[in-house]
């Protein structure tokens, strides 16, 4: 499992629709609209992962 870094929901792999490659590692989304957030300003995300939006899962 991998934490959906702009949500924190966790995430299968194996099974994850939505993902992006940034700086050579692969990140995985629970939603479109994560992965967009993301590839809009990764780096917003990855200073502090799952602490920016809280969707209802």
């Amino acid at each position: 499992m991998a934490k959906d870094p702009v949500c924190g929901m966790m995430v299968d792999e194996k099974t994850a629709q939505w993902k992006s490659e940034y700086k050579g590692k692969t990140y995985y989304f629970c939603a479109p609209g994560c992965k967009r957030d993301f590839d809009k300003n990764p780096e917003k995300y990855l200073a502090t992962p799952g602490a920016h939006k809280m969707h209802g899962h």
